[in-house]
């Protein structure tokens, strides 16, 4: 089922009856928000229906594994949207998917209005390969490649 957004929730919702809200809240579960909605548990249920581990998304994404399941857990948080990008690339996540880890994370999204955000936009959609390939990709057209994991704050 999609996910609806806010004005096509409050529409059902305004045809919904009191009665009704314990059925409501069924067939809208995937547009309700929910306890575990935030970061962490979005990237872990993309990857779980990915069917990727997080050990492998860690290894693909270049960034170190203990540091990386701290930012899942929450234990740590860095302000390096690249460290974002990189965990959404390696996890196969759609330019969609990964607009909304980066808004979860309170990082802003690829905007195209940004050559480089563009060229990451192009990237995500036609996979053309590894972290590392992208980096070719975005050095190649005079681009700062996607950092890896220095500051961990």
């Amino acid at each position: 089922m999609k996910e609806k957004n806010t004005t096509e929730l409050e529409n059902v919702l305004g045809s919904t009856h009191l009665k009704a809200f314990e059925t409501f809240c069924s067939e809208n579960k995937e547009s309700m928000l929910e306890e575990c909605r935030g970061f962490s548990c979005y990237v872990k249920e993309l990857l779980k229906e990915k069917g990727l581990s997080q050990q492998l998304v860690f290894l693909k994404a270049d960034i170190p594994e203990r540091y990386g399941y701290k930012l899942l857990s929450g234990e740590k948080k860095t302000k390096q949207r690249d460290i974002i990008l990189r965990i959404c690339y390696a996890g196969e996540f759609t330019v969609e998917e990964t607009k909304r880890a980066l808004g979860k994370y309170e990082m802003p999204g690829l905007y195209v209005k940004i050559p480089r955000d563009a060229l990451l936009i192009l990237a995500f959609r036609e996979r053309p390969g590894s972290v590392l390939d992208v980096n070719s990709l975005l050095k190649k057209h005079g681009f700062e490649p996607l950092r890896t994991s220095g500051i961990q704050e």
